[in-house]
């Protein structure tokens, strides 16, 4: 029997939205909208359920296999859990693969006691998932002790073979509670960049606490060895983060980087999308960025993902909605993709991905504990 489970999102982000100022840049354009990449897309269906045989649940990061490499096999969709079986928060250490035609299997579980590096407080996985040349896999670790808040710790990133093995750890050096993650590879470098929401957070309480940032990692790949770090820049800064008692952490979430090397990130907390111009090349924080649009559609912005035409795409965490902008900030085209909870799809996204086809787009329910796709 499938595990039903409701994000506690829902409720800590419904709040938050509500206190939000809303700023409208432009009028949210109807699900049917012409010239949209939503406009195209009909269709929600699930694809396989996310829980592997040990019950982890709460799926966050959804990444699709370009390459064939080890165990990933090209079109299949890996996707981490961020809760054990007890549904406790920062405590899930699986990774689990889909094909596209619903079969899953357990890619990895990763056993906090046997890792080959420091991860300050062990592994819950986050959203921060990519792959890598060569089958690499990188994800984020967020991990608590109980579920709550008050034992959440810095993490780590963990670097896995395409076997599944983890091979490397990647810690320190600004990374405190990375949340998610997009990457872009270039010759024998990789840049990743990682969103963090730990950065005097706890030590808050629960107020807001204006110091989450974006990361850009550059990592040196050497043939089969892990790839290894060889600088990290702050490209942002400032963003709002805060506790939940609910949610456990609410902070600068999805990323996305566009064509022109302008990095999109979704601020949770301030309900909006901003943008980090130059995110490949600068040397310095550009602060939180300007900001690409904000309210209208928007309700608690989360996942983060940019559409074959170049627009914005984000998935609430308030209401099960998928929203479309354009660069210049105009919300062209919705779709509801969630409609459990009270209120309907509330604290059901996280991750979302497109498909390698460039024409469905692959999200996880936290509601129903699945991978699901719009087409």
């Amino acid at each position: 029997m499938r595990t039903n489970f409701l994000s506690p999102l829902a409720r800590g982000l419904s709040a938050l939205t509500a206190a939000v100022a809303i700023s409208v840049t432009a009028a949210a354009g109807s699900a049917s909208a012409d010239g949209t990449f939503l406009g195209r897309l009909h269709t929600v269906r699930e694809v396989a359920s996310t829980v592997p045989k040990n019950g982890d649940m709460n799926p966050y990061g959804t990444a699709v296999v370009a390459h064939d490499a080890g165990k990933l096999r090209r079109g299949n969709v890996l996707v981490s859990n961020f809760n054990n079986s007890q549904n406790l928060q920062g405590t899930g250490t699986t990774l689990v693969q889909i094909s596209p035609r619903g079969k899953a299997k357990l890619f990895a579980r990763i056993d906090p006691a046997r890792l080959p590096g420091p991860c300050p407080g062990g592994v819950g996985l986050t959203t921060a998932l990519s792959i890598l040349p060569g089958g690499w896999v990188v994800v984020g670790s967020l991990p608590t002790t109980d579920g709550t808040a008050s034992t959440a710790r810095a993490g780590c990133l963990l670097v896995l073979d395409s076997h599944g093995k983890v091979r490397e750890t990647i810690a320190g050096g600004g990374i405190n509670g990375p949340w998610d993650m997009t990457a872009a590879s270039h010759g024998d470098r990789t840049d990743l960049f990682v969103t963090n929401v730990l950065n005097g957070t706890v030590a808050g309480g629960g107020d807001e606490v204006d110091r989450g940032t974006v990361l850009r990692i550059t990592l040196k790949h050497h043939d089969k060895k892990p790839p290894q770090r060889v600088k990290t820049t702050t490209i942002g800064s400032g963003f709002a983060q805060k506790t939940d008692p609910t949610a456990l952490v609410i902070g600068p979430t999805g990323v996305g980087l566009s064509k022109n090397g302008s990095l999109y990130v979704a601020d949770t907390v301030k309900n909006r999308i901003n943008v980090i111009p130059h995110a490949l090349s600068r040397e310095y924080s550009a602060g939180t960025g300007r900001v690409v649009t904000s309210g209208g559609r928007l309700n608690g912005p989360l996942g983060l993902a940019i559409a074959p035409n170049g627009h914005i795409l984000t998935v609430n965490g308030g209401d099960g909605n998928i929203v479309e902008t354009t660069p210049r900030g105009r919300q062209v085209a919705y779709r509801q993709l969630d409609k459990s909870g009270d209120p309907p799809g509330a604290g059901a996204l996280f991750g979302l991905a497109v498909d390698l086809d460039r024409d469905a787009v692959y999200f996880v329910d936290d509601a129903t504990n699945s991978l699901n796709i719009l087409k």
